[in-house]
């Protein structure tokens, strides 16, 4: 019986020539991340043990990203940990505000995840680096601190669900669309601890930004990991960008599957996730004259340079409503950096808003663009639980940027097409 990519990666990171699922195994690591909330329990825990060194000062990263810049004095003496710590074991990957971004953009921008890694970071979010053909995983931080000692980590193997997309996108259809309708259609447990195979005809179209934001997502359907199979477009990605040699693994043909799930894209329309959570998802049409107070572009979903580009082409010309706060996060510096040059800050404070520096701040409710009692938001993160971006009496509404944009001009949750005409 042939193998999975996830089953590959994990068999060669452990030793072994095969793995299946459900066995239990330790593994070396490619990399363990952790960030100004999740590090700091890791340090601790690690600082404990008395060992007095990593195990690898090159493949340790740490990235101030959630409460940065720093809110209040809590959070500053969070980073301030992380900050010391890369400091006295010379981290190599340690990226200072105002050198950085948000965690699960910048590692691939900055090609410190290649094909075929096995990745664990401290942030539910880390199955972003799968869209590069990686294992990546979220863990807790004790294991982080674990694997800051030791350069391992236990994994229970798990079964594989392959996604099959075919047919064409509609138009203002892309990666968080497919996503949220995956999710609405298999639900938020549907994949629990299960690696999610994106494949199909679909996919192999899908720009690299849009296959990050899928993968990123998988956690809300409660996957363990979402992989892309490495192609001609992530070699594209990677080749400029990689320091160091990486290994491409790839499905084999007789590979056992827990289940094949085929979707056809070209009956999906813009999709809406309504509260709270990411599986209740409609098409936008369906959404009947929900006013907003909040647009947030941005995060670790949709903070890349191609989110920007479509959030752009909506504001170009148009003004946000005047009872609306649409807010923009790049993903990285470079994001923004690029951003600016291509005129594109421009158009959005032409637009009337505001453009922060990298952060993930309102994703988490932590800062700049906390929600009050009753108000809503439409945001291209990834979760919209109760009390997520802040009061609970207030509602986020997950979209792509393209409705998040539409909406902010509309003063309510509508079609792209209904303004831009």
């Amino acid at each position: 019986m042939g193998m999975t990519i996830a089953e590959k990666i994990l068999a060669a990171h452990c030793g072994k020539k095969e793995v299946q699922p459900g066995e239990f195994i330790e593994a070396t690591v490619d990399i363990a991340l952790g960030n100004d909330i999740t590090a700091p329990l890791a340090i601790e825990e690690f600082e404990k043990t008395g060992i007095g060194k990593v195990w690898d000062n090159t493949k340790i990263i740490i990235i101030p990203d959630h409460f940065t810049p720093n809110k209040d004095i809590k959070s500053a003496i969070q980073s301030k940990i992380l900050r010391d710590f890369a400091k006295k074991y010379n981290i190599v990957n340690y990226f200072e505000v105002g050198r950085a971004g948000i965690e699960h953009v910048l590692l691939p921008e900055q090609g410190l995840v290649l094909p075929g890694d096995l990745v664990i970071g401290a942030d539910s979010h880390t199955c972003t680096y799968g869209a590069l053909g990686a294992f990546a995983t979220g863990v807790g931080s004790t294991d982080l601190a674990a694997a800051f000692i030791t350069g391992k980590a236990w994994f229970k193997v798990p079964e594989t669900i392959k996604f099959i997309y075919y047919g064409k996108l509609n138009k203002w259809v892309g990666g968080k669309d497919l996503i949220l309708y995956t999710i609405g259609k298999i639900g938020v447990d549907g994949a629990t601890y299960k690696a999610m195979e994106f494949t199909g005809e679909a996919i192999k179209e899908l720009s690299m930004d849009n296959r990050f934001t899928m993968a990123n997502m998988a956690i809300e359907a409660g996957g363990k990991a979402g992989l892309f199979e490495v192609d001609e477009k992530t070699l594209e990605y990677v080749k400029s960008r990689a320091k160091r040699k990486f290994k491409i693994y790839k499905s084999d043909k007789d590979a056992n599957y827990s289940k094949v799930i085929e979707i056809d894209v070209s009956k999906i329309e813009p999709q809406v996730a309504l509260p709270h959570l990411p599986g209740n998802t409609i098409s936008v049409r369906e959404v009947k004259d929900i006013k907003i107070d909040q647009a947030v572009i941005g995060s670790c979903t949709n903070g890349r340079i191609e989110d920007l580009k479509i959030a752009a082409q909506i504001f170009k010309n148009r003004k946000v409503h005047k009872d609306v706060r649409a807010l923009i996060f790049p993903g990285t510096q470079d994001i923004y950096l690029q951003a600016l040059k291509e005129g594109l800050i421009e158009i959005f404070i032409e637009a009337g808003c505001a453009v922060s520096t990298p952060t993930c701040g309102p994703c988490l409710g932590g800062h700049m663009g906390v929600l009050a009692p009753g108000e809503k938001a439409i945001s291209t993160t990834n979760r919209n639980f109760i009390g997520r971006m802040g009061h609970p009496e207030s509602e986020v509404y997950l979209s792509s940027p393209a409705i998040a944009a539409a909406s902010a001009i509309a003063g309510k949750i509508v079609h792209p097409d209904e303004v831009i005409k």
